[in-house]
């Protein structure tokens, strides 16, 4: 745990330094892309959320929450590929835990979801009020979102030794999720067949769930955060363990 924590804050200082605002920069990126989005679906295309009054305010803390969810997991997913290359000292000359490697990045996102979590909230106190009693259930919805990424950053990064053509497709993917991820709309928006597909989607639970506890004050339907739960811990062991078991050959291929 000390060494954990010490590379998350190795993480988190090295991406910042030397920058003219630092820290400044986890409040001032999320608050420009939501001031894009909002502009370009709300005020372009006239997008209205199907809650609320339909306000361009409603539909921008609606469209924060899910971009919460998105950024976390696409910043972990674009970084994967190379995280085992970048790290070559650690394969090849340092006695390391590799494994620890996947929970740097992650724990490094997770300190920017915070930050964007803690903007969201102060928004919604300034213009709306005080949040739900909810948003004490947030844990509930991290817990199996962090899961999943751990997995997908193991099972990524390990693969990204052998084929380096997984960054350039991590890229893709990741694109094609913030559109086919209910961030711009509403599930219910969708026909209803898609409405039960789209929650294959390894993101799609959790960004209605972080809604609901955040937005909406609803508890989190008990069976989806089960199912979701159960997910994310077979993601992350199916993961983990394809790393393990390919780690050995990372010294010969770097």
């Amino acid at each position: 745990m000390p060494l954990l924590r010490a590379s998350i804050r190795r993480e988190i200082q090295t991406r910042y330094q030397g920058s003219m605002f630092g820290l400044i920069w986890t409040i001032i990126t999320p608050l420009l892309m939501l001031a894009v989005y909002t502009f370009v679906f709300s005020y372009v295309f006239e997008m209205r959320w199907g809650t609320g009054t339909g306000s361009k305010l409603d539909f921008a803390l609606v469209l924060f929450a899910g971009m919460i969810v998105f950024n976390m997991f696409s910043e972990c997913l674009n970084r994967a590929p190379k995280l085992i290359i970048s790290n070559t000292n650690y394969v090849k000359k340092v006695i390391y835990p590799l494994e620890i490697l996947p929970f740097t990045i992650v724990g490094g996102a997770f300190f920017h979801t915070l930050i964007s979590v803690a903007v969201w909230i102060t928004a919604y106190t300034l213009f709306i009020g005080l949040p739900h009693w909810t948003i004490i259930l947030l844990p509930l919805v991290f817990v199996p979102l962090t899961l999943i990424i751990l997995g997908f950053v193991f099972f990524i990064s390990a693969l990204g030794v052998y084929i380096r053509d997984v960054e350039q497709f991590t890229a893709l993917l990741t694109m094609a999720l913030m559109f086919l991820s209910p961030i711009f709309y509403p599930i219910s928006a969708l026909p209803d067949v898609l409405q039960t597909v789209i929650y294959f989607n390894p993101i799609a639970p959790a960004i209605e769930l972080i809604r609901d506890v955040l937005y909406n004050g609803v508890i989190p339907s008990l069976t989806l955060l089960t199912f979701y739960t159960a997910f994310g811990l077979a993601i992350f062991w199916l993961g983990h363990a394809w790393f393990q078991s390919v780690r050995k050959g990372f010294a010969d291929v770097l």
